[in-house]
């Protein structure tokens, strides 16, 4: 999830909800936003009861990012950067496929690189994300982990 612009949550209390929205097996990793759980409702039906007690939790709406298991494995393989560094290369989550000219409206790109999957826009930084300038107005709508990060949580989904 992203909570950038909307004020702090606590993982704690991320972990509550998750449970009051009756999931199981709830672990919160690194104060970002990241959560690992099960459910066996569909993901339309995890999204909407997340937003909801978020929206009530934060006082204003909070974008999701839900994927399942095997989709967050699919971002792993699908990296186009797999032999870059972790902490280097980012997976950009979007909540739907990016335009085919999602690009084409890329700033300022200097060495960075850049690909495209299934609903996410991938970016190794060389200089490290801080360093750069680059703007990519599609994934302004996303919230980006790192490999690393990406990693460990297909980890802790087992």
């Amino acid at each position: 999830m992203n909570v950038g612009g909307t004020g702090k949550l606590a993982m704690a209390d991320l972990k509550r909800i998750c449970i009051e929205a009756g999931f199981d097996q709830v672990k919160t990793y690194i104060a970002s936003g990241n959560v690992v759980f099960e459910s066996k409702q569909k993901a339309d039906a995890v999204k909407a009861a997340l937003q909801q007690r978020l929206a009530d939790q934060m006082g204003k709406p909070t974008e999701l990012f839900i994927r399942t298991a095997a989709e967050m494995r699919a971002v792993v393989l699908a990296n186009p950067f797999g032999k870059a560094d972790g902490a280097r290369t980012y997976a950009f989550f979007l909540n739907g496929p990016p335009a085919r000219d999602a690009l084409a409206s890329v700033r300022h790109l200097k060495d960075e690189e850049i690909g495209v999957g299934k609903r996410e826009i991938y970016v190794y930084y060389p200089a490290g994300m801080g360093q750069s300038k680059l703007v990519i107005p599609a994934a302004s709508v996303g919230t980006a982990r790192n490999m690393n990060t990406v990693a460990k949580l297909v980890e802790l989904a087992g």
